[in-house]
């Protein structure tokens, strides 16, 4: 899988797709609260499974999509802070 260079928080991308909609609005239609949206549309908080079911289903997109631009995001966040030294883990099978 070739990974995305920058990519995008996944609330900006939603931001995109909620238009001129209102976060009270969107959040209303999604059941969760106004400063739950507004925390993923703002960056500060990812998206859970459980919101990429109900943005999937109000949005007519797939989970999938959400879950992996979260998942795309959060790697290249990871990639870009310093790593711990890991060992290589030695199992049965690669004796």
């Amino acid at each position: 899988m070739i990974r995305m260079h920058n990519p995008a928080h996944p609330g900006a991308v939603l931001r995109e797709f909620l238009g001129d909609i209102t976060v009270t609005e969107a959040a209303h239609r999604l059941h969760v609260t106004r400063v739950s949206l507004s925390r993923i549309l703002n960056g500060t908080n990812g998206i859970s499974a459980d919101m990429a079911m109900r943005l999937a289903t109000a949005l007519n997109t797939s989970a999938e999509m959400w879950v992996n631009l979260q998942a795309q995001y959060d790697l290249w966040m990871a990639s870009k802070r310093k790593q711990p030294k890991v060992l290589p883990i030695r199992t049965a099978d690669a004796a």
